[in-house]
């Protein structure tokens, strides 16, 4: 899996290529032919400036009306790197990470954008991040790379967590209280922390195929999910594992819980499912033609699947009082 570094790493890992990074001379497109309805997307929030999607050749856009009309933040520099991940801690600060180990930090909702990292020609595709109770933020990336910042994303520098391999880490996850975490990646990689994310340990593999991301069901309990309709869960604060039976071998891109505590899952073949019980059962609300990539539960309006085909919204069978 070390030659697909040309591929956004933890999505594109799994799609070989659909979801290809623009090589090195490409010319970018203009904002003006790129609309959001097609882009490749790989993120999605809701900002202080309103919506916000991020993806293909370091295009970040905004929307101040629910969608009905974008137009580009301000990123300084443009690199035009494939964007894997957008963040935001609250809705004013956020990182946006891409490839080339391109860091970008906002702190007025996704208005402006200033990198504060980035390697051209040599820098690894980081994948996915988080700000800790301590303010420090956490990114991870491919071949096991870990970045903290303790100065609010200003600069970073190597995490050394013991026994950490140099396989992909694609994903972190805290609970809500802010005290347990779980990085999860490629050969069934785990980590996990107890202490707000300040220390790590490696925890023996249970799997040995990608895990794409984690999700917190509370108390201890954790979903853990990836490719080709690999979902698990551990009811003992990652001790152990169980699998759980999903109606498809589609690989599971992105996990998020209703405010009525309902699972939905999203992932390839642009299915969408729902489980009501914590994942002993699920239910195929949706399926299509792109890989959904990211999920967005608003306080009111449709629930927004970011795609490798543009973006998309799905209302029924999900009331909005559910989905906030």
């Amino acid at each position: 899996m070390r030659g697909l570094l040309g591929l956004t790493v933890s999505v594109a890992v799994a799609l070989a290529g659909v979801l290809a990074f623009a090589p090195r001379g490409t010319p970018p497109q203009p904002e003006s032919t790129v609309p959001v309805a097609r882009m490749q997307l790989f993120g999605i929030s809701q900002t202080s400036a309103g919506l916000l999607v991020a993806g293909e050749l370091g295009h970040i856009r905004l929307s101040a009306d629910g969608g009905q009309s974008w137009h580009a933040a301000d990123v300084q520099p443009q690199r035009h790197a494939m964007l894997t991940r957008v963040v935001f801690a609250d809705p004013q600060q956020g990182l946006a990470l891409g490839h080339e180990g391109l860091i970008l930090l906002s702190n007025d909702g996704g208005r402006r954008w200033q990198e504060r990292a980035f390697s051209e020609g040599d820098g690894d595709p980081l994948l996915d991040a988080a700000r800790l109770p301590s303010g420090d933020w956490l990114v991870v990336g491919a071949f096991g790379r870990v970045l903290r910042s303790r100065d609010g994303g200003q600069s970073w520098k190597n995490e050394a967590i013991e026994g950490l391999s140099d396989w992909h880490l694609n994903g972190i996850a805290g609970s809500a209280d802010g005290q347990r975490w779980l990085i999860v990646g490629e050969a069934g990689s785990l980590l996990r922390s107890r202490d707000g994310g300040n220390s790590w340990q490696a925890l023996p593999a249970f799997y040995d195929g990608s895990l794409y991301g984690a999700l917190s069901l509370g108390e201890g309990r954790w979903l853990a999910y990836g490719m080709r309709g690999r979902v698990f869960r551990s009811l003992d604060d990652g001790e152990t594992w169980q699998a759980l039976s999903l109606p498809g071998k589609f690989s599971i891109y992105r996990a998020e819980l209703t405010a009525a505590g309902q699972l939905l899952l999203a992932g390839q073949g642009g299915v969408l499912l729902l489980s009501q019980d914590e994942g002993d059962s699920f239910s195929l609300l949706r399926e299509g033609q792109e890989s959904i990539t990211d999920l967005l539960l608003p306080a009111q309006g449709p629930l927004l699947l970011a795609s490798d085909a543009g973006l998309r919204s799905f209302t029924a069978p999900i009331p909005n009082e559910v989905v906030q």
